[in-house]
Parts: structure tokens; sequence; C-alpha cells
């Protein structure tokens, strides 16, 4: 009986964590079919009117919806636009004026990703 008992509860276990994979193989780890993140884009996209540029690290970020988060979280900001590598997990931010690190490193947090150095 004991037997019976713990493997029901294997096969329970077993479901909820192969439901689980399955949705994020699906929907990337921090998105859903119904709450995709909309891409912001810059009102500016020509590089040369940025004379400013700086490489943030991000970690964190294991997706495609968590590398918009951090795009949008800066282009969502008048003079600034930015790209993220998803593999490198570096945010390239080009400016119109210079911003300081510290306000560079909150819009990464406020994403809700963890910025590194800047370079």
């Amino acid at each position: 009986m004991s037997t019976a008992i713990i493997c029901v509860i294997l096969i329970i276990i077993c479901y909820f964590g192969l439901k689980s994979t399955i949705k994020r193989t699906k929907n990337g780890c921090c998105g859903s079919g119904g709450d995709e993140v909309k891409k912001i884009k810059a009102a500016d996209k020509n590089i040369s009117h940025y004379p400013y540029t700086r490489t943030l690290e991000v970690e964190g970020m294991t997706c495609g919806n968590c590398k918009m988060r951090v795009e949008n979280g800066f282009n969502s900001r008048e003079g600034l636009y930015a790209s993220v590598d998803l593999k490198k997990k570096l945010a390239v931010i080009h400016m119109k004026e210079q911003v300081p690190e510290d306000e560079l490193k909150e819009i990464v947090r406020k994403a809700g990703y963890t910025p590194g150095n800047i370079k």
C-alpha cells in the first residue's frame, strides 16, 4: 500500500514538472502565451545621432523575453537606444547625452535583472 502511495506522489510530481518544462520550451522562461512582451522601439534608430556608447553586462537573462525587457527599459527613455546580445549577456547603449552609470544600472534593475560592469 505504501509503495502505491509513493508511486502516485512521484507520478504527480513528474506530471507538474513535465507541464512546466513544456510551457518554458514553448514560451521562454518568463513569458506565457498571453503575456508576451511587446517591443518598444526607440524613436530615433540612426546610430550617428548618438555620440556616446556604453556596454553593460546584464545577468539573469535567459530568453528572448528577457532580452526584450532590458531593451525596452532603455528604448522607452528619450535619448537612449539599446540592443542586447543575449548569448554574451551584454547591452550596448547608445546615448545622445551622457547618462550616469548608476542610472543605466537602475534601468536594468527595474527591468528585473542584475547589472554588471560597464565598459
